[in-house]
């Protein structure tokens, strides 16, 4: 079975680290894959920039998207996603320490599939990641053209 990837967009290292150790723990087993922010989110989605070698049409399973990215900023990467017709339907999880209602009200505005906020105890965190994981990588159906 070939597991998918996931693209975790993250800025903050300590978070970068929390959210991977929080996957590992929870043995999810697919390869994370890590954007440190927007521009760079933006090119490996595209196959742009220094991933001009990735294939697009690769697919993440999900994309797990910080809010506070410097570059680009976690909404206008949501906006770019939902407007390209190859990345549309792809789940994009919105998880940020962000407690802004418009950020909130904006996300969703802008076709987010679920928003997260990140717990600031590891053992919550954990548990909000697992729970992440089993929806987003095991229940959850893809539409045919992300399934590839």
């Amino acid at each position: 079975m070939k597991f998918k990837t996931i693209l975790l967009v993250e800025d903050n290292p300590d978070d970068e680290l929390l959210a991977i150790r929080a996957l590992k723990k929870n043995n999810i087993a697919n390869t994370i894959d890590v954007a440190r922010d927007g521009a760079e989110a933006l090119d490996y989605l595209f196959g742009e920039g220094k991933y001009a070698d990735r294939d697009p049409a690769s697919k993440p399973q999900v994309v797990l998207l910080d809010l506070k990215l410097p570059k680009i900023d976690g909404l206008t990467v949501l906006q770019r996603i939902r407007g390209n017709d190859e990345t549309k339907l792809l789940p994009v999880v919105i998880l940020t320490s962000s407690d802004e209602e418009r950020d909130l009200i904006e996300s969703y505005s802008l076709g987010a599939n679920s928003y997260v906020r990140k717990p600031v105890d590891f053992d919550q965190f954990t548990e909000a990641i697992r729970q992440l994981g089993l929806y987003w990588l095991v229940l959850n159906v893809l539409p045919p053209n992300l399934n590839s």
